[in-house]
């Protein structure tokens, strides 16, 4: 059974459900405002890139509980008829500030925030924090991996790897934000207008007498998109096969598209292929490999002097293998018109509703400033937007290509320092005076409220 946007109501921890019927014993139902932020930067993460957005307002438009949610919640024996009753009538009216898709962020950020009267965005936490999370790591990986191929062209092959159905898709689309050219995805295709790409499998090759039989077979089905497999048995005699094909092609007027490496000494055998190629008159012919490629094995190959024109992305780019997860958190930062925060050791928060102010200089992003919502700041750019008003969108859902193009317009302005594989230094970020201000003013007062200190 697979989950739909109008069906994911009970997509949430029972916690939540559980502090929303206190909220409604006790006629909570003032707005309150909570923030999501990531704590800290996963290993050799010096930023991230957002996505997911649209999503989570997919998500706060449809939520809605059905009668078999509150026949299950009836079941349970935790919940109140009342309760259930007002759960029946709950839809999101809320309102949201976000960082659009495709812009980079950095840690202690919020990436968005919500208000809404407290029940309401108390209960879709659980469902925010999956969804940004998840396509802000694989957006994040997938834009390393962009700046480790130095130009070449990179595809999602991760379908048959990642955690989930869903998940499969998230990735296509987040890695094509973050500058990959396409997915082997078809659903993912089909859904996000992504462009698709694939070759053959060995299995193709095994099914028929030779290796040459196959490729040629191939070639007259797909004049148009012939790239051919060929390390099945031997890659630098496959490489020979696949010119001799080739050069039947041209001779019918056709073009040979590439030839595909996934296995072996990939920076060695892609030279001694591109001479092959090259000697048979094929120089137009591209070299695409796969095989367990990430940034650090991209660079690596390409540091070796491999002869490579593309990479085949899959399995430790849809699982975000070095960093599956952030340290990413949804936290009550003001309530009733009253700002508050965590003191905890460790996870203290930022108070009140609030706007990133970011500066660039001479093109490069030079410093954040987060500041209180309504608070000036001179020469700042807002990031955090308006995307949804008493639970509607503002506006139409921005296109693949207009996120696309936003992710590399504001990556080529990132610090080359911050791209590396294995960075040194933290983007600056600043408290405004406003926030500063507050939240010594918030803090003192909890000392004396709550802890009896002054």
């Amino acid at each position: 059974m697979f989950a739909r946007p109008d069906n994911l109501a009970l997509l949430t921890d029972l916690y939540e459900l559980t502090m929303a019927a206190c909220y409604f014993e006790y006629n909570m139902f003032t707005k309150a405002t909570f923030s999501l932020f990531i704590r800290k930067y996963p290993p050799n993460r010096r930023y991230f890139v957002s996505a997911g957005l649209d999503d989570v307002l997919t998500f706060l438009e449809n939520l809605k509980f059905s009668k078999e949610d509150l026949d299950y919640l009836e079941n349970t024996k935790l919940f109140s008829p009342d309760f259930l009753h007002y759960l029946s009538n709950l839809r999101f009216t809320g309102d949201v500030f976000a960082i659009p898709e495709g812009r980079i962020f950095f840690k202690d950020e919020p990436i968005l925030e919500v208000t809404a009267p407290i029940i309401e965005a108390q209960l879709v936490e659980p469902l925010i924090i999956n969804t940004i999370n998840f396509q802000v790591s694989i957006a994040t990986k997938a834009s390393r991996c962009l700046y480790a191929a130095k130009g070449r062209k990179l595809v999602d092959f991760s379908l048959r790897r990642t955690h989930g159905t869903d998940a499969a898709l998230k990735v296509a689309r987040a890695s094509y934000i973050a500058g990959f050219m396409g997915t082997s995805n078809v659903l993912a295709g089909r859904l996000y207008n992504i462009p698709t790409f694939g070759t053959m499998a060995h299995s193709f090759i095994l099914s028929f007498d030779k290796e040459l039989s196959a490729f040629r077979a191939f070639s007259k089905v797909f004049p148009e998109n012939t790239v051919l497999l060929i390390d099945t048995y031997d890659t630098i005699t496959g490489a020979y096969k696949a010119a001799a094909v080739g050069k039947e092609m041209r001779e019918r007027g056709l073009k040979l598209k590439g030839v595909r490496l996934d296995s072996g000494d990939t920076p060695s055998l892609s030279r001694q292929v591109r001479k092959v190629l090259n000697e048979s008159g094929l120089n137009d012919v591209s070299i695409f490999v796969s095989g367990g490629f990430d940034e650090y094995k991209i660079a690596e190959v390409i540091e070796k002097g491999a002869e490579i024109d593309a990479f085949g992305v899959g399995t430790k780019m849809g699982v975000s293998a070095d960093a599956p997860y952030t340290d990413i958190a949804y936290k009550l930062v003001k309530y009733n018109n009253r700002p508050v925060l965590k003191l905890s050791a460790g996870k203290e928060t930022l108070v009140d509703e609030k706007q990133i102010y970011r500066f660039v200089e001479n093109g490069r992003l030079k410093k954040d400033v987060i500041a209180l919502r309504h608070e000036p700041i001179e020469e700042g750019e807002p990031i955090l937007q308006p995307v949804m008003r008493g639970g509607k969108r503002v506006s139409p859902p921005d296109s693949l290509e207009e996120i696309r193009e936003r992710f590399f317009e504001e990556f080529l302005k990132l610090d080359e320092e911050l791209k590396e594989l294995e960075p040194k230094k933290e983007f600056p970020i600043e408290l405004s005076p406003g926030l500063r201000k507050l939240q010594e003013r918030v803090t003192y007062r909890i000392l004396e409220k709550e802890l009896g200190e002054s």
